[in-house]
């Protein structure tokens, strides 16, 4: 297996392994389609056992979990997660964001208490989804690393300074994110696609427009809009 993507700052593209718990056909393949489009690696369990047994061989980074499966009940598995054992190994400690359409703020609680560590209502805006799986992702990995290097480019994530060569580069916002998303993984080829979504959060189902992504990638560029053209 690869190995994982580290968070450094709020411009990053947050990817991961998810463990996507969900008994609803139709709900686990959108979602595990849409995750996938978005960089996350999917594994995919429709059954509590089955979950634990993946939680055990692979060690996901996060877990999206139905709180209504068809052997066991989410807010069970969920403690049963963060209990682990006797002779088993996986992650206790591993996020868990429970997502179902389960309201009640009983329920909620229930959540919690059982170490859950969000707790999504359906139906949910997806990209609100996403945010918070990555806000959790994020505070799961600890400490930010202030800087990033990348041969001459130098950039401070404490106070957002940006050097190259010691001089420094005047950026706007956008101009700014773009550059930690592409700095984070400098040996990667982006999707202008991913980049609209990850930077601007932008999603759409047509092709993006090539020349505002040329545009807001080319270092010729003076300044980026704050979103994107509709298409």
């Amino acid at each position: 297996m690869a190995a994982r993507e580290e968070v450094a700052s709020v411009g990053a593209v947050v990817r991961g392994t998810v463990l996507l718990v969900e008994h609803e056909g139709p709900v686990r393949a959108y979602l595990e389609q849409q995750l996938a489009d978005d960089g996350f690696e999917v594994l995919a369990a429709d059954r509590g056992m089955q979950a634990l047994d993946l939680a055990e061989e692979v060690k996901p980074d996060l877990v999206l979990l139905d709180a209504v499966l068809p052997d066991a009940s989410g807010f069970e598995l969920c403690g049963r997660l963060r209990d682990g054992e006797p002779g088993r190994r996986w992650n206790r400690d591993v996020p868990v964001i429970i997502v179902t359409a389960r309201g009640d703020p009983v329920d909620r609680v229930r959540g919690f208490a059982r170490g859950c560590d969000d707790y999504v209502v359906r139906p949910f805006v997806y990209d609100e989804l996403v945010a918070r799986m990555r806000a959790v992702l994020r505070r799961s990995n600890g400490p930010r690393h202030p800087r990033l290097t990348v041969r001459d480019l130098e950039i401070d994530l404490a106070s957002r300074v940006v050097t190259l060569a010691g001089e420094a580069v005047q950026l706007s916002a956008k101009e700014y994110e773009l550059l930690v998303a592409l700095a984070e993984d400098p040996e990667r080829v982006f999707k202008k696609e991913e980049l609209l979504r990850n930077v601007w959060g932008f999603r759409s189902r047509t092709n993006p427009n090539a020349r505002f992504a040329r545009e807001a990638a080319s270092p010729e560029a003076q300044s980026l809009p704050q979103t994107p053209p509709m298409f």
